[in-house]
């Protein structure tokens, strides 16, 4: 029976260190280059990309490779997928994360949660249901059994899925990593008792661009009203010992968001041609 952590986020998040993550819709081709890159996690974007699920499955493969699994001690993915759905918490779209977990998605990041039973849904939507006098009971699962996708990504046999396809932190060995946004101002007032009652959440997300929209400042992330609302969140996350996501990093605050407290940072993959920007300098063209 496999023992090493499948799930590098959470083996990362476990062990008090940072994760490093990023973005991509769901391509085969951007999967690929993902697959060797130094990212510890891709967050499949689908809430502001299609729901494409067979664009999803592909790209699951396309991040795997020969190479990686003849050299590889382990049966973890060098690069975790994570999926972010399309609905609302309000929607309790229980069906976009059993379709994703299906396929061997390693977490599910829930936009726009504002309630207690939002958050619940949330949970229990990526759990299998099981007796009331079982132990971790609560949150009650509420998923669907079809893992035979997820089984042979993994690697593993349906019995040991079924033993592992558990949330963290709620389940110590469990390896599926459910992230709420919180994107308003409901959702900070509420978060303290998400957490308090909500057994299972293991990450949060700050959704700076909703929440700039709610304070009429789109977009601005550095806004003091921004900052205030991104603060409460942290502080709330830190007095429970929740990480916390900061979903737009790059080289100019990188330092500023570690300072802050964030310990998964996702940045977006950035392209850049060398030998374009040379000729454009050399012809005048800049």
């Amino acid at each position: 029976m496999t023992t090493s952590r499948l799930n590098k986020v959470i083996g990362a998040l476990d062990a008090g260190q940072h994760v490093f993550a990023t973005f991509s819709a769901a391509d085969p081709t951007a999967a690929t280059e993902l697959s060797t890159s130094d990212y510890d996690a891709v967050v499949f974007e689908m809430e502001h990309k299609p729901w494409d699920i067979n664009a999803l499955k592909d790209s699951f493969q396309y991040l795997l490779s020969r190479r990686h699994i003849f050299e590889a001690d382990s049966l973890a993915p060098p690069v975790t997928p994570i999926v972010r759905i399309p609905a609302n918490g309000a929607e309790k779209a229980q069906w976009h994360a059993k379709q994703a977990l299906d396929l061997g998605a390693f977490g599910i990041v829930w936009p726009h949660i504002s309630t207690v039973e939002e958050a619940r849904n949330a949970v229990a939507a990526c759990r299998y249901p099981r007796l009331p006098d079982a132990p971790l009971y609560e949150p009650a699962g509420l998923r669907g059994d079809g893992p035979h996708a997820a089984t042979r990504y993994w690697g593993i046999s349906n019995i040991e899925y079924y033993a592992r396809a558990d949330v963290w932190p709620l389940a110590p060995d469990g390896e599926l990593l459910v992230g709420l946004m919180i994107e308003d101002q409901q959702g900070i007032e509420n978060l303290p008792d998400m957490l308090d009652q909500v057994p299972g959440i293991g990450l949060i997300l700050i959704g700076e661009g909703d929440m700039s929209q709610e304070l009429g400042f789109p977009r601005q992330y550095e806004h003091p009203k921004v900052l205030e609302c991104k603060r409460r969140i942290l502080d709330i996350c830190a007095e429970r010992g929740v990480p916390v996501g900061h979903p737009h990093v790059t080289a100019d605050n990188v330092k500023q968001v570690l300072d802050d407290g964030y310990r998964f940072l996702m940045s977006a993959p950035v392209r850049t041609y060398p030998g374009l920007q040379r000729a454009r300098e050399l012809t005048g063209r800049e």
